[in-house]
């Protein structure tokens, strides 16, 4: 931190007596550290009375930005009649399934959480459950959560590449064992796995872009690869849709892809910020959640009204016609604008994403999974993020990560963004 933060400095020191680290979360340690006092929709304000364009927007939440008064409003009504009951269900929350399965393809049925690590740990148990099998795949570059089956392999080291890279000590090493580690995108090496070992894998797992490693694209023939080889061995296949759900579209990427999977977890965007996640999929499979049936399921805090309540107004808003082309006009206008800018600086970047989220790789392409993001001057991208950060828009300062624009940033901070990006590209180069 700079002589400026001294209040954010302050702060930092004091929770770092009485939480480990100083964070309740390991990936909200950067540097600089800053300590943020207030939120307000493009924007975010530091203990030292700072303003910046908010882009890392808590890893993609507030879709329609932060403390949005429509959604606040409808929290605000929901608990003047209820709060936490805990036994049956409310109508809020039999309306909000409702409008899921009316978007998301593959929801036949719904089931709420509280964050994409519960929805993808449910899906991942069911699987194993109704195939009564205990391998599965996941793919390098891809977060599922913090549980033992899925915690390895996002952003690895090149040493670590073809190996089981774990992120933590104390994983359970017969479920580390059960997961198979492949690359994205590729088809050849999926089939031979599924040749070799298909009838011992309970389901296949992955973010359909890849958005922890920033934004790499899905090639169509992979996807559909996926599913039918999936569908011909029963293996099922689970779209962490955590990210892509509602920010790329109510329906998730599944619907723009065509590819439907056969579970879903959702989570981020899907409540402007509340807590709330969901596991939905076919009927057939979701059934077996139900109490008294084989696979259990629960949650003392699942539905919460105030979760609930904010997802409804989130959705209402996003089925207005005009939220999602404002979104990715004004993320490909970021896109179009760094990579412009960095041309002219002769930078090597290729400013990549989709819809609302804009991704500067410090390398050239092409970008068809992780390994090839080993090429990635990471020195330089981090450079870059904390020239931005000085400059008053707030890009996380770790390599690789997505910014997002939401519904509540126009085209001036836009414009802001590329100017002050010509003048860190041009330091940089």
């Amino acid at each position: 931190m700079s002589d400026n933060h001294i209040r954010s400095r302050e702060i930092y020191e004091h929770a770092q007596q009485v939480i480990p680290g100083g964070v309740s979360s390991n990936n909200r340690l950067v540097e600089p550290n800053l300590v943020f006092t207030r939120a307000e929709g493009a924007y975010i304000y530091d203990a030292d009375g700072k303003q910046y364009v908010d882009y890392h927007a808590a890893f993609g939440p507030p879709i329609l930005g932060h403390s949005n008064k429509e959604v606040n409003a409808a929290v605000s009504a929901a608990l003047t009649k209820i709060d936490l009951v805990g036994v049956g269900a409310n109508e809020m929350e039999i309306r909000l399934a409702e409008k899921i399965i009316e978007h998301v393809p593959s929801a036949d049925k719904v089931l709420f959480a509280n964050s994409g690590s519960e929805a993808t740990f449910a899906a991942l148990r069911l699987s194993r459950a109704v195939t009564g099998r205990d391998k599965i795949i996941k793919f390098q570059g891809c977060y599922h959560g913090h549980h033992d089956a899925v915690l390895m392999n996002v952003i690895s080291a090149p040493d670590k590449m073809g190996k089981k890279d774990l992120l933590s000590k104390g994983m359970t090493q017969q479920v580390v064992d059960n997961t198979l580690v492949l690359p994205f995108n590729d088809i050849e090496e999926f089939a031979r796995t599924i040749q070799d070992q298909g009838d011992q894998i309970a389901a296949v797992i992955l973010e359909p872009i890849p958005h922890n490693i920033g934004c790499v694209m899905p090639r169509p023939e992979f996807l559909q690869t996926l599913r039918e080889l999936t569908e011909k061995k029963g293996i099922v296949l689970i779209f962490d849709e955590v990210i892509t759900g509602f920010r790329h579209g109510l329906g998730g990427y599944q619907k723009i892809a065509g590819i439907t999977p056969d579970l879903t977890s959702m989570g981020k965007a899907i409540a402007n910020g509340y807590p709330l996640a969901a596991l939905a999929g076919r009927a057939a499979l979701m059934d077996h959640c139900r109490p008294g049936n084989d696979v259990f399921f629960a949650g003392t805090f699942n539905a919460h009204p105030v979760g609930v309540a904010a997802s409804l107004k989130t959705v209402e808003i996003l089925e207005r016609p005009e939220t999602y082309k404002h979104l990715y006009t004004l993320g490909e206008r970021a896109r179009a604008g760094i990579e412009q800018v960095a041309k002219k600086h002769k930078v090597e970047m290729s400013s990549t994403g989709f819809g609302s989220v804009f991704v500067p790789y410090f390398m050239s392409g092409p970008i068809n999974n992780y390994n090839d993001l080993l090429r990635n001057d990471t020195k330089k991208e981090l450079e870059f993020r904390r020239g931005m950060i000085q400059e008053g828009l707030y890009m996380l300062p770790v390599a690789m990560k997505r910014n997002h624009v939401s519904l509540a940033h126009t085209q001036e901070d836009i414009d802001r963004t590329i100017q002050a990006a010509d003048r860190v590209l041009g330091a940089l180069a």
